[in-house]
């Protein structure tokens, strides 16, 4: 080789000239051709015996992308709870700021960057694990369908934390309301009022259909059947029920109590919202002090519905309106509590009423074991032998 081709660099292989390469190699769209007349075949692939997969890939256009302008505004107006959609919105601006700040990818994100960010919030020591939750799936819900991160080990990771969490913390749950206590709330409910009247049908409603305070907020007054013997309320959706299948839940009348009775009291309350000029809606409703409907315009959140905070209100203020000790304690969910464990602790079971879940395990740890441990409390034989020594 003489100097003119030192600059020559030598691989090793066949030397050709660029005119003798092969045309599949030379021409790019021989090159696309071949690719595309691979098989298409995904996970979601199913073949028939002796069928062999397709060749044919479809032509995307824009129109296979967008959606309609109606079915965008369809898709805004989902129902999901405010406080939900609030709260997930927060979430999920948290952990972008955490990538940005750790030089990580926030959508899609990878495992790894999930189980770190998770490994994060349980380091600060001060989130509990239900809040750890909602936080992975606020982190989760927002990555796409096909590249959401595993969650086997943050499960992990979450369970062993609320090992050492419930140890050093008890959740604090609203109390349940003794009988005497709740007649004493009920009798504070002046019934020459329209207040009176809606808040003693509501606290009644509240304990006899096991309401969570939004079920109550959101119940409409063609949901209300009143007959003689009992009352149903029509549950259109729950927080066990987001597909809104609906469910009826029914408390019979107590003619031995007229002032706790449900039938007295809807009846009474339903009167109360016809002279007011209601017919439809909202069966609670916003008053002012003076017993007339108040102005619920601006209320863009709920409208004619009030918020489950107006309803923990109007609980708490008739706790104290009676003079409980624990009035600052007592809520809406105090009265579904207090209406699980009357039920419980008569031998029934409070899941249907309650709409919880079937098999639930907080309806088997909170209700029915806990009234049967105290049914069985060895105190109880105490107490008896102690009857017999006396007489």
């Amino acid at each position: 080789m003489d100097d003119a081709d030192e600059s020559i660099e030598v691989v090793e292989g066949e030397v050709v000239d660029n005119d003798a390469l092969p045309a599949v190699l030379a021409d790019p769209a021989r090159i696309l051709a071949g690719a595309l007349a691979r098989p298409v075949i995904t996970q979601h692939t199913v073949l028939r015996p002796g069928e062999l997969p397709t060749t044919e890939r479809p032509t995307y256009t824009a129109a296979d992308f967008y959606v309609s302008e109606e079915t965008a505004q369809a898709i805004d107006k989902q129902s999901k709870p405010k406080n939900t959609d609030r709260n997930y919105r927060s979430q999920r601006g948290m952990f972008e700021r955490w990538c940005a700040e750790m030089g990580r990818v926030a959508n899609p994100c990878t495992t790894a960057t999930y189980i770190e960010y998770i490994a994060a919030l349980i380091a600060r020591g001060t989130y509990s694990p239900n809040t750890i939750k909602a936080h992975k799936s606020a982190v989760r819900s927002m990555q796409p369908e096909d590249a959401k991160p595993g969650t086997a080990v943050v499960n992990g990771l979450i369970k062993e934390y609320a090992k050492t969490w419930n140890k050093r913390n008890r959740v604090k749950k609203a109390p349940a309301i003794p009988d005497d206590n709740f007649g004493a709330m009920v009798a504070t409910c002046d019934q020459r009022h329209p207040i009176g009247i809606r808040d003693r049908w509501a606290l009644i409603a509240g304990r006899a259909y096991l309401h969570r305070r939004r079920e109550l907020g959101d119940l409409l007054i063609a949901q209300i059947e009143v007959d003689d013997d009992g009352v149903a309320h029509w549950v259109a959706m729950s927080k066990t029920d987001q597909d809104a299948i609906g469910e009826e839940s029914w408390a019979p009348a107590e003619p031995d109590d007229v002032l706790l009775c449900p039938v007295d009291a809807t009846r009474a309350w339903l009167n109360c919202l016809w002279r007011l000029g209601v017919r439809d809606g909202a069966a609670y409703r916003a008053l002012t002090v003076a017993g007339t409907l108040q102005n619920r315009s601006t209320a863009t959140a709920h409208g004619e519905h009030v918020s489950g905070d107006a309803i923990n209100d109007m609980v708490r203020g008739r706790a104290f309106a009676a003079g409980l000790p624990n009035w600052q304690q007592i809520t809406a969910h105090s009265l579904r509590r207090t209406g699980a464990q009357r039920i419980a602790a008569a031998g029934g079971d409070p899941t249907k009423q309650g709409r919880w879940k079937p098999g639930s395990s907080v309806v088997k740890r909170e209700y029915l074991d806990r009234a049967q441990s105290r049914a069985e409390n060895p105190w109880h034989l105490v107490a008896a032998k102690r009857r017999e020594t006396q007489q």
